[in-house]
């Protein structure tokens, strides 16, 4: 009786909502290894495909190496064709995505005719390589390889090097090497993608785009990501996408900098280069704070000014500067960041206070942001722009009828009419 109620015990535990979905079997779920040179971004673009249930960088295919990153980047393993490989082991749901659709996303992901390397990073652990658990995703992966190869040689490229081959083990990687771009959020997507698409939609498809304004005055271009780029999101979400500022703002895509002579290399995204005239003065690779993007772009504007050294170095203006005198009297409109072009102070809120630096009762919703200043032995309460975080003044309250007086900088202002 006893041994029935254990057995009884058991079944149900088996059958319960939390066991069957520990299944296997109930989770229609498959994983294939792949290789596409650095696996960080790689893990990262394919964990953002849906239907993708997780990505796992690790090492494979090596015989006779150890499997850890310490070894297989050593010099002496760099052209061994027994090194292991940096390789991502994706778990997916083939009712979500087939591993057609999976396969045909990795290809587009990198170059695969380029032969031990992506880009920069040289060597066999950087080899393009799928490894199979069947032989039907042997085959699946043999056609969707041939359907790509047309492709590229019709775009000019020469032939995939891609190893196709079952898998004999597949070894983790570090736990510091998984989900490596969220725990290192200022950094870059290696993206060596080729642009060839299976399946390009007019509304997907990147074509050729005119440079021509590029190449006139100052330009700010920023290359961005033609998959998931998280470091690209980053920097749209946290500078680009509030930017307004008078030197226009680009995004290209790699493959859409016909015209351009650039000095630095276009592989990682974002990139962030300064033009002027056409020629570039600057270029980072990677993220940008908005901090560092505002210092990078304040120096290429203002150069070595009074304004610079207002912004940056919280100096302040000359009383009854040029800027005051220029902006005292200027008619209905706003006044704005010289660099990023946010709306700071309204000429409705503007008075005269006799001290020769533009004041004002109060700024533009949310535009600024006030911080204790205690240098020189006062007490004193700093301006700064939310947007750009560059120094803008200090707010006293000697103001009109009560109010606040904002004794603000005139040379690291805009004057935009109202309409």
């Amino acid at each position: 009786m006893f041994t029935q109620f254990i057995r009884l015990c058991a079944l149900t535990m088996l059958f319960s909502g939390s066991a069957i979905a520990k299944m296997p079997a109930t989770e229609h779920i498959d994983s294939i290894v792949l290789g596409a040179g650095c696996f960080w971004g790689v893990e990262k673009r394919f964990e953002a495909m849906p239907g993708v249930i997780d990505a796992v960088s690790g090492y494979a295919d090596g015989n006779g190496v150890k499997p850890s990153y310490r070894v297989i980047t050593q010099q002496r393993h760099q052209f061994n064709p027994n090194n292991h490989a940096e390789v991502v082991k994706v778990s997916f749901n083939p009712t979500q995505i087939s591993l057609q659709t999976l396969l045909q996303r990795y290809f587009e992901m990198h170059d695969p005719t380029q032969l031990n390397r992506q880009g920069n990073d040289i060597g066999t652990q950087y080899r393009s390589t799928i490894l199979t658990n069947s032989q039907a995703q042997f085959d699946t992966a043999q056609q969707v390889m041939a359907a790509y190869q047309p492709l590229l040689n019709k775009a000019g490229y020469g032939a995939i090097t891609t190893l196709i081959k079952p898998l004999r083990e597949f070894f983790p990687a570090e736990d510091y090497h998984q989900d490596y771009i969220a725990k290192n959020p200022n950094g870059y997507c290696p993206d060596h993608s080729t642009g060839v698409r299976f399946n390009p939609q007019p509304q997907t498809q990147i074509a050729s785009v005119d440079n021509s304004a590029l190449l006139k005055g100052k330009q700010i271009l920023v290359i961005d990501s033609e998959s998931y780029c998280p470091y690209c999101e980053k920097f749209k979400a946290d500078t680009g996408n509030s930017y307004q500022g008078d030197i226009p703002l680009h995004y290209r895509y790699a493959s859409q900098l016909n015209g351009l002579t650039l000095k630095t290399a276009t592989w990682a995204t974002p990139t962030i280069i300064l033009l002027e005239d056409g020629k570039e003065v600057f270029g980072r690779q990677g993220y940008l704070s908005a901090d560092e993007f505002y210092l990078l772009l304040g120096k290429f504007k203002l150069g070595d000014s009074e304004a610079f050294n207002v912004a940056f170095d919280e100096g302040t203006d000359s009383r009854f500067c040029q800027q005051y005198e220029i902006f005292k009297n200027t008619p209905d409109g706003v006044f704005v960041d010289k660099l990023s072009g946010a709306p700071l102070f309204d000429t409705r809120h503007r008075f005269d206070s006799g001290s020769g630096w533009l004041s004002f009762t109060q700024p533009v919703t949310d535009a600024v942001i006030e911080k204790p200043d205690n240098r020189y032995g006062m007490r004193r309460t700093e301006i700064r722009a939310a947007v750009s975080g560059i120094h803008l003044g200090h707010v006293f309250n000697d103001g009109p009828g009560g109010k606040p007086r904002y004794c603000i900088n005139a040379t690291v202002l805009d004057f935009v009419p109202r309409g």
